[in-house]
């Protein structure tokens, strides 16, 4: 498996697993009057909490650097 399959697997199972949190949240937590924007219904607690995981996915994935080497600097 190379690096973008990788990468697109962790993303995809971390937002799958923050959708499932969201869902749980409005399940057992959840919003008794009604009146919470977010946790009043049950696609609107599942929808914030993939969202979420998806966004905090980013962070873990590492960005590529390029190396550039300032020729001037280099001790010969």
């Amino acid at each position: 498996m190379n690096t973008f399959k990788k990468k697109l697997v962790f993303r995809i199972v971390l937002t799958v697993l923050g959708g499932i949190g969201g869902f749980l949240y409005w399940k057992y937590v959840g919003c008794a009057s009604g009146t919470c924007p977010i946790q009043s219904k049950w696609y609107f607690s599942t929808l914030y909490g993939l969202v979420i995981a998806y966004l905090i996915s980013g962070l873990f994935i590492p960005s590529k650097k390029k190396n550039k080497v300032n020729e001037n600097n280099v001790e010969k």
